[in-house]
């Protein structure tokens, strides 16, 4: 389908931006990689008279890491993720998660910003990123301000993000331990029926803690914090699997769909976490 008429800006700066969303308001959406947005403009699902590309926004495509953080800007893709050397070294679990995410032409457009700034439950970055412990910097008329990537995701397409306010940066602190992050989906380029992203830490055989995040299992992501108490203290052995699984299983809310009935996400759940905590404690 073809989208409804609209009105096409490319600005150089975030001002510029945030005059164009202040000037025409709720008729106003910012665009990254647009692989949210403009197939829903093509349905006619989401109705934008004003469409504001930040491709030629400065200072949002950067990738720095520090020694105890990792700053990514909101325009930084996901090939570029996964491309990235250092990040690679310190974060391996961004460019294995970003791996996954639909095919490379995709990931050459799509952008951290764009995927978890929309709130669609099915997306990667959120889950990954509440597992992680980010933090996402906004800036609107009233200025910048930081949000906890677990406070961020309200229902789904609802975030703690105003209407006139950018999504800017990502900010994650230098992660440590074992990591995985697994995935089932139908088929290449398709939502996850179910995915986890786990981080562990340990001290000679026992779990020191435990970080645990499930996608696309609820209308918004969820980051278990049952799920991970469940692992601390223990040496994650299959009893301490076992309640983290049903941990877990208790704090997401998955409806039936095209992927499969209520039991069979709650089926594909439970598997896809046991593995990831068994190669993240692998890796630990």
């Amino acid at each position: 389908m073809i989208p409804a008429a609209f009105d096409y800006y490319r600005p150089k700066d975030m001002a510029a931006v945030l005059s164009i969303l202040e000037e025409h308001g709720d008729d106003a959406r910012v665009m990254a990689g647009g692989h949210s947005l403009i197939p829903m403009m093509k349905l006619r699902m989401a109705d934008v008279p004003h469409l504001i590309d930040l491709q030629d926004v400065g200072g949002m495509s950067d990738i720095a890491i520090d020694a105890d953080k990792i700053v990514i800007g909101a325009m930084v893709t996901q090939a570029q993720i996964i491309d990235h050397a250092a990040l690679g070294t310190k974060a391996p679990i961004l460019s294995e998660a970003a791996l996954q995410i639909a095919d490379p032409q995709v990931r050459y457009m799509g952008t951290v910003g764009g995927n978890v700034a929309n709130g669609d439950p099915g997306n990667d970055m959120p889950g990954l990123m509440q597992c992680l412990d980010a933090t996402f910097s906004v800036v609107g008329p009233d200025g910048e301000r930081d949000i906890a990537a677990r406070e961020f995701y309200e229902a789904a397409y609802m975030t703690a993000r105003e209407d006139d306010e950018v999504l800017t940066r990502v900010t994650i602190p230098m992660p440590s331990g074992g990591y995985a992050y697994e995935k089932q989906k139908r088929k290449i380029g398709d939502y996850a029926t179910a995915a986890a992203a786990v981080q562990i830490t340990k001290d000679g055989d026992t779990c020191t803690s435990a970080s645990i995040a499930m996608t696309n299992l609820s209308d918004i992501p969820v980051y278990s914090e049952a799920a991970s108490a469940a692992l601390v203290g223990t040496a994650v052995d299959d009893a301490a699997i076992k309640a983290a699984i049903d941990a877990m299983l208790g704090d997401i809310d998955p409806v039936e769909d095209n992927r499969g009935p209520v039991a069979f996400k709650n089926h594909v759940a439970g598997v896809i976490l046991q593995r990831a905590i068994t190669r993240a404690w692998s890796r630990a």
